[in-house]
């Protein structure tokens, strides 16, 4: 198998997971979609739980990636502050999905150590990338802005999941004008 079909499999599995949880990752599905045997799928990731673990890691990563790119072409804190939530509302723009790391989170009890592993790091990447541009943005303890960090993370996925349930992209907007408007992101 080639590194292609490892990246069309990933891929694949990560729209699966952004619109069906980890739960609708289907061996079989993913296969077809991607135009091979499902046994070839087990060539790459011998487990569910080792394809849910590296669509997880490979989600993260590039999310990091994007945050610091960001960071590196608007070196203004508040300007990265500021489009921080279209990280988010990207998936809401293809097909109604949510973050794969988000819709995952919600699986918790039901997913593997080395998913949950995954998924939590997507957070902390979050966290710590906003916890660095809020204190580079205005300086305060290390404490607050880790705290603000949290609430900004955790608004802005609420206000994702929002939107999603009800098919409306305008609506995530919205919230994300009202945490600007209460203050909890800066405008």
């Amino acid at each position: 198998m080639s590194t292609s079909a490892r990246e069309a499999i990933l891929a694949a599995a990560r729209r699966t997971a952004q619109a069906h949880g980890y739960g609708g990752l289907n061996f079989r599905d993913l296969a077809a979609e991607v135009g091979i045997k499902a046994a070839s799928i087990h060539y790459h990731f011998p487990s569910k739980a080792d394809l849910g673990a590296a669509v997880a890691r490979r989600y993260w990563e590039d999310t990091a990636a994007a945050l610091e790119a960001m960071l590196a072409e608007t070196p203004d804190p508040l300007r990265c502050l500021h489009r921080y939530p279209d990280v988010f509302r990207k998936a809401l723009e293809n097909g109604n999905r949510m973050c794969l790391c988000s819709f995952m989170a919600a699986e918790h009890d039901d997913l593997p150590d080395a998913v949950k592993r995954e998924v939590q790091a997507f957070a902390d990447v979050n966290v710590a990338w906003l916890s660095k541009v809020l204190a580079a943005a205005a300086p305060s303890s290390s404490g607050e802005s880790e705290r603000r960090a949290r609430a900004i993370f955790a608004a802005i996925g609420g206000a994702q999941l929002l939107a999603r349930s009800r098919s409306d992209l305008s609506l995530y907007d919205t919230l994300i004008d009202s945490y600007r408007a209460a203050g909890l992101l800066p405008t």
